[in-house]
C-alpha cells in the first residue's frame, strides 16, 4: 500500500503558522496525507515557545523539527523533554534537553522520524551526522518508514548523507537554507530526497525577513532585532510516496502551497 508523507520547510514566523492553520487541513485531505512533518526552529525568528509548538500541531504537525536555533528560545527546554512528538538534532549533545529520533504507531504503519544537524559550515561542534544516523538505525525498534530532517548548510554534506543512507530509509529532506531546490528525486537503491524543501512564511521575503532589513545588513549597516516579513504567505515542502511493502519510495513531488 502506498502512504503520503508530506514535509514543509522553516516556518519563519507566525504568520507562517497562521498560513497552515488556514490552508493545510484542506491540503492533506486534497492529497490523502497520511503523516506530516514540519521544521518549527524559526517560528520566533530564532527558535520556538512552547505556545508556537502547540500551535503548529494545532495547524497539522504530526512532529516538528528543529535545527541551530533550537534554543533561540530557551522555554523550549523543559516542553521538549515532555513532547515526544518535537525532535532537536540528535547528534546534539547528550547533556541538552530532549530527542532526536521518534517512533510513531500510526495505526498500520510505524513511522521513525530522526532529526540531524550537519557541520559543515554550520554547526562543528556536533556529533558526525553520518554515525549517529548508523548508531540510531542500529538501536532502534522497527520502523514501516524512516524519514530523516538533515538541518544543513552544505548541499554536499546533504548529498553525501544521501548517498550513504540510501536503501537504509525511507526519505531524507534537507533544511536550514529556505530556499527550494529543484532536485528531489528517488536514490537508485529506493531512498526519496530533496537538497532543501523551502520555507514556510512571506512570499516578499529575505528567507523571512524583510527585504530592507536585509538589504541594509549587506550594505553593511546594523542588522538590528530579527523583523518577520509582512504579507501573504507560502508553504514550501515535498510529498514522499511510500510503499509499505519494501519501506522504501516510489516518488517525490514539489509543492507549494499559496
Amino acid at each position: 500500500m502506498l502512504y503520503h508523507i508530506l514535509a514543509l520547510g522553516d516556518v519563519t514566523s507566525e504568520s507562517g503558522v497562521r498560513h497552515l492553520q488556514k490552508h493545510l487541513p484542506a491540503f492533506k485531505k486534497l492529497k490523502d496525507i497520511a503523516f506530516t512533518v514540519i521544521n518549527g526552529e524559526n517560528v520566533s525568528g530564532v527558535g520556538l515557545t512552547p505556545e508556537q509548538a502547540e500551535d503548529l500541531f494545532a495547524a497539522g504537525a504530526d512532529v516538528i523539527t528543529l535545527g541551530n536555533h533550537t534554543w533561540g528560545r530557551m522555554q523550549i527546554g523543559d516542553y521538549l523533554e515532555e513532547n515526544p512528538y518535537i525532535l532537536r538534532p540528535a547528534n546534539f549533545s547528550a547533556r541538552v534537553p530532549g530527542r532526536g529520533w521518534g517512533v510513531y504507531d500510526c495505526g498500520r504503519i510505524r513511522i521513525g522520524v530522526m532529526n540531524l544537524i550537519g557541520r559543515c559550515d554550520l554547526d562543528w561542534k556536533a556529533a558526525d551526522p553520518f554515525a549517529m544516523a548508523d548508531k540510531l538505525l542500529q538501536s532502534k525498534e522497527k520502523t514501516t518508514f524512516t524519514l530523516v530532517d538533515f538541518h544543513a548548510e552544505a548541499t554536499s554534506e546533504k548529498l553525501a548523507f544521501a548517498y550513504y543512507m540510501d536503501g537504509r530509509v525511507s526519505a531524507i529532506w534537507g533544511t536550514h537554507t529556505h530556499v527550494p531546490t529543484a532536485d528531489e528525486r528517488v536514490f537508485p537503491k529506493g531512498t526519496g530526497y530533496i537538497s532543501d524543501l523551502g520555507m514556510t512564511g512571506p512570499i516578499e521575503s529575505v528567507l523571512g525577513i524583510r527585504p530592507e532589513q536585509s538589504v541594509e545588513t549587506f550594505l553593511g549597516g546594523l542588522p538590528g532585532r530579527y523583523r518577520p516579513a509582512e504579507g501573504p504567505c507560502k508553504a514550501q515542502g515535498c510529498i514522499f510516496t511510500l510503499d509499505d511493502a519494501t519501506g522504501l519510495c516510489v516518488a517525490v513531488e514539489r509543492v507549494d502551497i499559496r
